[in-house]
């Protein structure tokens, strides 16, 4: 994929379709493209998050720690931000990403991204915006469980 081809991924992207050109062929050129075979882990829940990645080929499996084993909670595909949560907040990864088919990956170190959201407030934004949906998406699922927790003891 050449650097062109990056930057119009990068401009399919919500959190980076308003910046100029120049500064997507800056991240562009700034960021590291990885592969990653089918099974690979990109990062672990709990560990420290030191980069993001962008989905450029293939599908990626996000998976949280349950009681017995991980749980499937999200399947992303192409065009897809991942790992930002870690890098923004300073906090232990919220969940795992492994590799559900080959991907390839545009991946984005932390320095470079905190200083992105610094100089384009847009971003943060956008980023809010993603992880309130993401926040509102969760909420939804946990009223389903409870819902149906509560059906089965209405019904045992």
């Amino acid at each position: 994929m050449s650097l062109k081809e990056e930057v119009d991924v990068l401009q399919r992207i919500p959190l980076f379709a308003k910046l100029e050109a120049s500064k997507l062929k800056l991240l562009a050129f700034t960021s590291e493209r990885i592969a990653f075979e089918t099974g690979h882990v990109l990062f672990r829940q709990g560990d420290m998050g030191d980069a993001a990645y962008i989905i450029l080929e293939g599908e990626a499996e996000v998976l949280v720690n349950g009681p017995s084993g991980p749980v499937l909670v999200a399947v992303l595909g192409r065009d897809a931000f991942v790992g930002e949560i870690a890098i923004l907040c300073d906090v232990p990864r919220t969940a795992s990403v492994r590799a559900r088919q080959r991907l390839v990956c545009l991946r984005i170190a932390k320095e470079l991204f905190l200083r992105l959201i610094n100089e384009f407030p847009q971003i943060a934004i956008a980023v809010v915006r993603e992880l309130a949906h993401r926040l509102e998406m969760s909420n939804e699922k946990l009223r389903e469980s409870v819902a149906q927790v509560e059906a089965l003891k209405k019904a045992g």
